[in-house]
Formats: C-alpha cells, sequence, structure tokens
C-alpha cells in the first residue's frame, strides 16, 4: 500500500514536472515570437522610411524636371492668355506659337536624355510607383480627349482645359502622398481648386488661372527641390 502510494506521489510529480516545463516553453516561443515580430515591424519601418528617404533625395534631383516642364506649361499657357488679351501682329503671335513647340520640344528631348542617365543609378518601388502614376496620368489625358472627340466631335478647349487640371492635380497629389512631401501636396490641392474655378470661365481666363497653377505645383516646388539638392 506504502509502495503504491509513493508511485502515484512520484507519478503527480512527474506530471507537474512535464506540464510546467512545456508551460514554460510554450511562454518562452511566444515571448521570442512576439519579440522577433517587434524586430521584423521595426525593421520594415526603417526599410519603407529609409526608401521614402531615398526617393525624396531622387526627387530633389529630379526637381529640375519640375522646373524645366514648369516653365515650359507656364510659357505655353501664358502666351496663350497674352495673344487673346494683347492686340498683336501676326508675325509676333506666329512667333510667339513657334517658340512654344521649340520649347516643348527642347523640354521633352531634355527629359528623354535626363531619365536614360537616371536609369543606371538604384531604382526603388516608390520610384517605380511614381512612375507608373505619370504614365497613367499621359494616358488618362490621352483617352480624355479621344472621349471628348467621340462624344461632340469637335475640340472644346473650355472644357479639355479644366479636365485636364483636374487630372493634374490628381496626379501631383498622389505624387506629394507618395513621398508624403507637403509641398507637392498643397500644390495638387490648388491645382485641383483652379481647375474649378476655371470651369466657371471662359478660354482666355483659364490659360491665366493654368499659368497660376504652373507656378504653384511645379515652378516653385521645383527650384526649393533643387536648391535642397546637396543638403
Amino acid at each position: 500500500m506504502v509502495l503504491l502510494q509513493n508511485k502515484v506521489h512520484y507519478l503527480n510529480i512527474f506530471i507537474r514536472f512535464v506540464v510546467q516545463t512545456c508551460f514554460i516553453n510554450s511562454t518562452a516561443m511566444k515571448s521570442n515570437l512576439n519579440k522577433i515580430d517587434n524586430i521584423d515591424e521595426i525593421q520594415s519601418l526603417a526599410v519603407i522610411k529609409e526608401m521614402i528617404e531615398v526617393s525624396r533625395i531622387k526627387l530633389r534631383q529630379d526637381g529640375i524636371l519640375f522646373i524645366v516642364w514648369g516653365w515650359t506649361l507656364f510659357y505655353v499657357s501664358f502666351s496663350g492668355y497674352m495673344t487673346r488679351t494683347l492686340v498683336m501682329t501676326y508675325q509676333i503671335n506666329k512667333t510667339l506659337s513657334r517658340l512654344g513647340y521649340v520649347i516643348a520640344a527642347a523640354a521633352a528631348l531634355f527629359t528623354i536624355y535626363y531619365l536614360i542617365k537616371q536609369r543606371k543609378k538604384v531604382q526603388t518601388y516608390i520610384g517605380i510607383s511614381l512612375r507608373y502614376v505619370w504614365i497613367s496620368f499621359f494616358l488618362s489625358t490621352v483617352l480624355v480627349n479621344l472621349i471628348l472627340m467621340n462624344m461632340l466631335h469637335s475640340i472644346n478647349f473650355e472644357l479639355q482645359h479644366p479636365l485636364f487640371m483636374v487630372l493634374m492635380a490628381f496626379a501631383v497629389a498622389v505624387t506629394g502622398g507618395i513621398l508624403r512631401h507637403r509641398l507637392i501636396i498643397i500644390g495638387g490641392a490648388v491645382f485641383g481648386a483652379l481647375a474649378l474655378t476655371a470651369s466657371y470661365l471662359g478660354l482666355k481666363e483659364q490659360l491665366l488661372l493654368e499659368a497660376v497653377a504652373w507656378v504653384v505645383a511645379f515652378i516653385v516646388p521645383g527650384h526649393i527641390l533643387f536648391a535642397k539638392r546637396k543638403k
């Protein structure tokens, strides 16, 4: 009888030992997994922050594109406003128009050269995302013009300009959001507000508002970003 009680006693001790060991091991494993998850989360956040910072540095270098296209499109819009406001000779009007085409072609060639040169450098997911944003903007602009032609069987510039400005506002705001750059986001918001305002006005006034939008959304941020490229 005593022997049986001793066996039961030792069996209980063994069972407690096994249960406690399993519980301790399980707790330790959960603790280790939580630590690993915390480390992975911290590392992921660090990688994301580093990617954003790399993209911001690249954006400062790409600020030259904001400047080039900002001034180019500002000239196109403002010259269009001036030719419709001031009385000019046919020769001056034609010269201003042709100069706009020349400037736009030069800006396009410079952009192609710059992008080819930049392809040799490190690419980031954020940079690739921005590329798709602007490719989508360009394709959306083409589609909008095709839809307007199919629906109206003509080009309604008073409708075309506000729609173009809305698409541009979206692309600029998304760019600023991806990069978490407040100045670019504000530029996109201003572009959108001016697009809505332009829808109430005639073509001449629309061109003036569009010129202002290029200054706010492209020229000012471009010069600020380009000035910070070495900091």
